[in-house]
């Protein structure tokens, strides 16, 4: 597939000009074909106003209609599995597996919208009936459905080239609610992103969508995305990052005139709470099972388990030994492997460093680093609960394939640790049953801190399911009540509208009396499947 390096604006291309950048080949350091041209501010506004038009016609698209073109968009990436996952693997140096099956994720995670949309699941209908023999009013006829919000950015994410990027989860999430969608790419895999840009392009024309429905804009810098973000007609942003970065976003949507909501999912460090029971079954177990989790994808997952809280007491001794043994000799024992950019290369090595020069903290294991520019090996740290507490910068996230267990003399201090810490995306307690039911506090405490619990395994690897939450309370993401997995993603980007006394005609087919689109409905608080009757 040809690449142009030409930003895609609504159905054509961007203008060559102004700055340009290539994607880096993370091995070697080495500049790979084809130079990207910095969008321009008029193309910026170009986009936004394509998508602001687009949505006029889009936004009130049949839920059957937006889940037809989901599913084209689906088709496409299927059908050109090996061009996109070819030009990933040379941008991001991840395997051609774990690339293969992201790409299956994404195609997945498109088509469990699509389904979603065409099904009424997130169309929320409510039907309230009129009594006008109600004293000492009348009551109206209330019917309300969520509706969305307006063309949507959404920010690339550098460690997720398919399922987070161009057509991730946001842009599926999106487009699903009736959303144009105009994605600022992640200059770490600008030829990814214009391969499936194509295709979202290409699936736009296919379905009689407007051409503004998607665009996709590029940039190396931050110019573009701020502009993007400040545009008035850009009504909310996804974005998977830093929390520099979702923080320095979600404080330009607020200060707009009018504000927009951002939906960030940030930095997490997914603590792993090992009570003693579970250290006296299966220390070694768990310590196989950590190291897997914690090296995964060179520690680049935004749910690494960056902090392992292990109950050391005397009932638990010779596990706690166990335990540190086994992690310890496979984390030293890791292969190097490359990262995904210099930037997140060196970000690890400097967080490291930090963590080696902090009072109190011991390097257990540190593996080799490799000779590539971006080769990075396994690091495990240990520290006390009291020297954790005193220092706050033993709180904050290493992207990357290192982690630092936390010994407690107790359950209570494991209870302490946890109300110390910020807002997380998951939280993983191994126990015996027993001990689960005993420590419901923990359990409580740990549920008000993440938004997923995982008990006797590890939080790498999020299932794309109906019930599935990935955020969590600030600074997981920026807003605590969302998720960025799951059909429940959709609802970021809609808002809910009721309609009062209208006529039956004049309704939306899914408020309609007879029902037409057949969805459930809650009518007269009462769930039904078909008619309101």
């Amino acid at each position: 597939m040809k690449l142009n390096g030409l930003s895609l604006i609504g159905d054509r291309h961007g203008a060559a000009g102004g700055k340009t950048f290539t994607g880096i080949n993370p091995a070697d350091g080495s500049p790979l074909p084809v130079e990207f041209h910095t969008a321009s501010n008029a193309e910026v506004t170009a986009a936004a106003e394509l998508a602001a038009a687009a949505f006029l016609t889009y936004g009130r698209w049949s839920g059957a209609q937006r889940a037809a073109f989901l599913n084209r968009i689906a088709d496409l990436l299927v059908a050109n599995t090996d061009d996109i996952v070819g030009r990933a693997h040379l941008e991001t140096g991840l395997p051609v597996a774990r690339l293969q099956g992201e790409l299956v994720r994404t195609f997945f995670q498109m088509r469990q919208y699509a389904q979603a949309i065409a099904s009424g699941l997130a169309t929320g209908v409510r039907i309230d009936h009129a009594d006008p023999n109600r004293k000492p009013l009348p009551k109206p006829d209330l019917r309300s459905l969520m509706v969305p919000l307006g063309p949507v950015a959404v920010f690339g994410a550098s460690n997720f080239p398919l399922a987070y990027s161009v057509a991730g989860g946001d842009t599926a999430s999106a487009l699903a609610a009736g959303c144009p969608v105009v994605v600022k790419a992640h200059p770490a895999h600008p030829g990814t992103s214009e391969v499936v840009g194509g295709l979202i392009q290409r699936a736009v024309r296919e379905s009689g969508a407007p051409s503004g429905t998607f665009s996709l804009l590029f940039d190396a810098g931050h110019e573009v995305g701020v502009a993007l973000v400040k545009h008035p007609l850009i009504k909310a942003v996804g974005f998977t990052g830093s929390r520099r970065g979702g923080r320095a976003l979600m404080d330009l949507a607020a200060a707009r005139p009018n504000p927009i909501p951002v939906y960030a999912e940030m930095s997490s460090i997914n603590p792993v709470c090992i009570l003693a029971g579970a250290l006296r079954e299966r220390a070694e177990e768990i310590a196989t099972g950590l190291h897997a989790s914690v090296t995964l994808g060179v520690g680049q997952f935004c749910t690494k388990p960056g902090l392992v809280l292990v109950e050391e007491g005397i009932n638990a001794a010779m596990g706690a030994d166990a335990f540190r043994s086994k992690l310890a000799a496979l984390m030293a024992g890791a292969s190097p492997a490359t990262m995904l950019t210099p930037g997140i290369g060196a970000a690890y090595r400097s967080g490291v460093q930090t963590f080696s020069r902090s009072a109190g903290v011991k390097c257990l294991a540190r593996s080799a680093d490799g000779s590539g520019p971006t080769s990075a090996g396994a690091t495990l740290f240990e520290t006390e609960a009291a020297i954790f507490l005193a220092n706050r910068s033993l709180m904050e996230e290493i992207f990357g394939p290192a982690t630092l267990v936390v010994t407690c003399s107790s359950t209570a201090q494991i209870l302490e640790v946890v109300g110390r810490l910020e807002g997380q995306l998951t939280a993983t307690i191994h126990a015996t049953q027993e001990e689960l039911l005993a420590h419901q506090e923990l359990v409580f405490a740990l549920g008000t801190k993440a938004g997923r619990l995982v008990y006797n395994g590890f939080p790498t690897g999020v299932e794309v399911a109906h019930a599935m939450t990935h955020g969590g309370p600030y600074p997981a993401t920026s807003d605590g009540r969302s998720t960025s997995v799951g059909t429940r993603a959709i609802e970021r980007f809609q808002r809910p509208l009721t309609f009062q006394n209208f006529p039956d005609a004049a309704l939306p087919p899914e408020l309609q009396e007879a029902n037409p689109t057949g969805f459930a409905r809650l009518c007269d608080g009462v769930l039904k499947p078909h008619i309101c009757g």
